[in-house]
């Protein structure tokens, strides 16, 4: 097994990997992540791709390194959410996504350093929210957990009691498929 580098500052892409037991190493990234109207499964993939060949740069081949680079967002009734760039934004998103249903899409990407060797995947979850009253939405913001999350809300934190359902894969909602990294880690060592 080459060794595993997360591509990801995220504490819960860690917990999640952590609990999973999969040992790694974390690399932080930056990567321009505008939206250029692709499809939404396109766009995170490309973003988990561009995050895992941007950590693999710092790598020098042959380290018997895989990189692991992730990116997640949130589609309520066509209408990509990433990440709330303010309060008042972060207000709106939960407002769209309040007594309905939306999608989690998450992309991962596994790259190896000094190669063009690249697979990648993603997973849809779909979430419905219970109706959502604006004080509790309010209060919500206030919290401070609405920042930085895409769809500007953490399941696995104050916002779980709005979920009414999830049909599909829970630790995408987090923000990590850990079957789908699973997967792919299997099939990249040819265990399929």
């Amino acid at each position: 097994m080459k060794r595993l580098i997360l591509a990801s500052k995220s504490p819960a892409k860690r917990e999640v990997l952590e609990r999973a037991g999969f040992r790694f190493d974390v690399v932080g990234t930056e990567v321009d992540e505008t939206y250029r109207g692709e499809d939404p499964v396109r766009y995170v993939e490309r973003l988990a791709r561009e995050k895992a060949v941007a950590a693999a740069e710092r790598f020098r081949p042959p380290e018997g390194v895989v990189v692991l680079g992730a990116d997640t967002v949130v589609v309520a009734e066509s209408t990509l959410l990433g990440k709330p760039r303010s309060p008042t934004e972060a207000c709106q998103m939960l407002e769209k996504l309040s007594g309905g249903r939306h999608q989690v899409i998450s992309g991962v990407a596994l790259v190896e350093p000094g190669s063009s060797r690249c697979i990648s995947g993603h997973e849809i979850t779909q979430v419905y929210f219970r109706p959502l009253r604006p004080e509790e939405i309010q209060e919500y913001v206030t919290s401070g957990e609405a920042e930085g999350r895409a769809g500007a809300y953490a399941i696995q934190g104050r916002a779980a009691r709005f979920v009414a359902r999830v049909e599909g894969c829970y630790f995408n909602v987090i923000g990590l498929p850990v079957a789908l990294v699973d997967r792919l880690l299997r099939e990249w060592e040819g265990r399929g």
